[in-house]
């Protein structure tokens, strides 16, 4: 599994936690390392590093939200190919700046 040049949108959130259908996400992979730049809703800006390894991605994430305040944690993610052939992820975050973990799903925009 690739996630180089792929943009994802959330389809479900945690109540926890704090992208919605306005947050997009995109990917750069170089090997097993990944990089991520995320944005919308109510999200300014966001960042990942992380690595990917037998379609498991885990990353650090660091936000900052529209109110100001920076906010960041961990995440490790289950990758599902859908029967259309794009991505599916499954992220398990942990808040390290905040209390609270939940599950955010993410799908792959088409090209």
């Amino acid at each position: 599994m690739r996630l180089d040049n792929t943009s994802f949108q959330v389809s479900s959130t945690a109540a926890v936690g704090v992208v919605s259908a306005d947050t997009r996400l995109d990917f750069v992979q170089r090997g097993s390392r990944v990089l991520g730049r995320y944005y919308g809703g109510s999200i300014q800006r966001g960042y990942l590093v992380g690595t990917l390894v037998r379609g498991t991605l885990r990353f650090r994430y660091a936000q900052t939200e529209t109110t100001g305040h920076v906010h960041g944690g961990r995440s490790t993610c289950d990758l599902e190919v859908l029967q259309d052939g794009r991505l599916r992820l499954h992220e398990h975050f942990i808040w390290e700046t905040r209390s609270g973990q939940g599950t955010n799903v993410f799908d792959q925009i088409a090209p």
